[in-house]
């Protein structure tokens, strides 16, 4: 590890403890949803929120998302870097998320619980392990672009390579959507579609640590080349 990349740990450090914070108030903002919708523990099948609370609820979440870009922004660094610290704060805040659930509300309860991960634009509905496992993608992702910014293209990826992630992320987000209807009009949900998230996570793993090695292997080919 370079100069550059070990230079990069207090940075990191401070989205660190960021992403944490934001994870407190966002899982004490539930506390507070719960308390009133769902005093004797969240279940299935949901309850429908008033519209102004749903409309309030899609906001907020879009908010979070500014701000966590916008803090990424504030560090001045080329856009793969203040994109690394974007999905890399995004993951922490999400992992600590439930952490902090656990901590209030003893919940989730088991490894597989269902949630309701996201509103926008429709509900996103898949257990708990699923949104964690992304998480840590991300996180794993972003140091890796953060420590080694020299093995990346200047926007990360290749455009191929970037459609490959979006078909990826497409196919996750499918797993999280195919049921919603069902859900918002009662039902309660009965099967995660493992199989395609896992073949869609190793997929865009597999595109980005090939960009990795790729760029090692032609920096390597371009030294040996000078010599």
């Amino acid at each position: 590890m370079d100069k550059q990349s070990s230079g990069i740990k207090p940075m990191i450090i401070t989205y660190l403890v960021f992403g944490i914070a934001m994870a407190y108030l966002e899982s004490a903002i539930v506390v507070y949803l719960r308390q009133n919708y769902y005093p004797n523990g969240f279940y299935f099948p949901i309850k429908i929120l008033p519209m102004h609370i749903v409309i309030i609820e899609i906001g907020r979440e879009a908010a979070t998302l500014v701000m966590l870009w916008i803090v990424a922004q504030m560090s001045f660094k080329p856009f793969k870097e203040k994109f690394a610290l974007f999905i890399f704060t995004f993951g922490v805040w999400d992992i600590f998320y439930y952490f902090w659930l656990k901590i209030f509300l003893n919940w989730p309860e088991g490894m597989f619980d269902w949630d309701i991960l996201f509103l926008i634009p429709v509900p996103w509905i898949a257990p708990w392990l699923v949104p964690v496992i992304v998480s840590a993608g991300l996180i794993f992702a972003a140091i890796l672009i953060l420590n080694y910014p020299q093995r990346f293209e200047t926007n990360i990826l290749k455009k191929s390579e970037w459609i490959g992630e979006f078909i990826c992320a497409a196919l996750i987000l499918l797993t999280f959507t195919w049921q919603t209807r069902f859900i918002v009009e009662g039902g309660i949900p009965f099967y995660y579609q493992w199989w395609l998230f896992l073949i869609a996570m190793s997929g865009g793993l597999f595109i980005f640590l090939r960009r990795f090695r790729k760029k090692q292997v032609e920096s390597l080919e371009s030294k040996q080349n000078e010599n």
